[in-house]
């Protein structure tokens, strides 16, 4: 069961980002969802800007792709905490404004590797059933220089009312994974 869930990830995080795209994540994870009888939540910008989370916002705007915010959960009648998984769904990270440079940049399609982790990590616990409750949140987005793209200088609100301001618009991941922290902390007490 892990090694299939093992090569479910690696074959996630191999396609190139004009494959796996915050739409197509959220495709996946609504087929793990069906496939387990999995809880599944899918938040889009709007709803994303009515909760506050300011970071995964902040990331995506640069980009055409609208970002996702997943959560899926599973339940166990016996588990009785909730153990939170947390994966950082940067589908392409181009560094934003703050332009990585181009000889390596065709790698950076596995910046979205914690979130094909904590996906199928998740599909393993359910399909063993083990006796836990686990609560697993995806901030999918792209990092993209744009006329739109968030800006070093630039500050915003992050999902647990803390303003930030950015430095560096490559340090997307600490972004986003802090409203997706935020979240779970704040919704499942995980």
């Amino acid at each position: 069961v892990e090694a299939r869930h093992v090569n479910a990830m690696r074959q996630t995080q191999a396609l190139p980002g004009n494959y796996l795209t915050p739409q197509t994540m959220n495709e996946r994870a609504a087929a793990v969802a069906k496939m387990f009888s999995l809880r599944m939540k899918s938040y889009g910008m709007k709803e994303l800007q009515q909760m506050g989370a300011g970071g995964i916002i902040a990331v995506a705007q640069g980009s055409a792709r609208e970002p996702r915010f997943i959560v899926l959960e599973y339940r166990h009648a016996q588990a009785k905490k909730t153990l939170g998984l947390v994966g950082k769904g940067v589908t392409f990270d181009t560094g934003g404004i703050s332009l990585k440079p181009g000889g390596d940049m065709h790698e950076m399609k596995y910046d979205m590797s914690g979130s094909a982790m904590a996906l199928h990590a998740l599909a393993a616990i359910a399909e063993q059933k083990l006796p836990v409750n686990v609560v697993c949140a995806i901030a999918m987005v792209e990092n993209m220089p744009s006329g739109t793209a968030f800006k070093p200088g630039d500050v915003y609100t992050a999902l647990n009312g803390q303003t930030v301001e950015v430095q560096n618009t490559d340090a997307e991941g600490r972004l986003i994974l802090a409203d997706a922290l935020t979240y779970v902390q704040k919704n499942y007490k995980a």
